[in-house]
């Protein structure tokens, strides 16, 4: 019989930024023979507490980011028991955060999520400028490029990575996605972008219909 507690905790954990006990608590639940999906949701579940929290100024940045770190240590232990098969075939993603910028829970959802769904990821983490972004893109040569922001101060630094992939002729083979707190779907289309996402889950939908898969 499957014990609903575990899931319970695995949530707390994460919402309250415990990255301590996740990995023994998720550890734990996959040994009583839980399903790796519903550890996995009681995860997002505790990001998703976290940042409804944070929206209403319970919660602030440093818990968003412990949350974050708890989230990663709990997908340490939860991820090889995913199914990842044909890792790398569905696409080519890179993400990452703009200059100025550490928020990264959504992201590393996205990164996650995408990873589950069978895309090659490449994560180039925060505090990335416009050069960081155009050079990234031309190493790894992505389908797509996904940016965030948490800041309305930093997520104007998206516009000028669009500008710079387009006269670098960079947009011909990579689609461009934003997303984050403040941004909208009129300030992508204001900036370019090929398309925006208010959470992971409709960042990953928008991905595959940028890639057409």
């Amino acid at each position: 019989m499957e014990n609903t507690n575990i899931f319970i905790s695995i949530t707390e954990a994460v919402r309250d930024g415990d990255s301590y006990d996740i990995a023994e608590l998720v550890q734990s639940s996959l040994d009583s023979g839980n399903d790796p999906y519903k550890v996995f949701n009681a995860m997002i579940v505790g990001l998703e507490k976290c940042g409804k929290l944070f929206e209403e100024r319970e919660f602030f940045l440093p818990d968003l980011i412990m949350a974050g770190e708890a989230f990663t240590t709990g997908m340490e232990v939860v991820e090889p028991h995913l199914a990842q098969t044909s890792i790398g075939q569905a696409g080519k993603v890179l993400l990452g955060t703009v200059a100025g910028d550490v928020h990264d829970i959504g992201k590393n959802l996205v990164g996650f999520l995408l990873k589950s769904a069978g895309f090659q990821v490449i994560d180039i983490g925060t505090d990335n400028d416009t050069d960081k972004f155009t050079r990234a893109v031309k190493e790894h040569q992505p389908d797509v490029l996904g940016m965030s922001a948490l800041l309305t101060t930093t997520m104007l630094g998206m516009e000028d990575v669009i500008k710079t992939m387009d006269k670098g002729g960079l947009r011909k083979k990579t689609k461009v996605i934003i997303g984050g707190g403040p941004v909208s779907k009129r300030f992508a289309k204001e900036i370019g972008a090929d398309a925006y996402a208010s959470d992971a889950v409709e960042g990953v939908k928008k991905i595959k219909e940028l890639i057409g898969r």
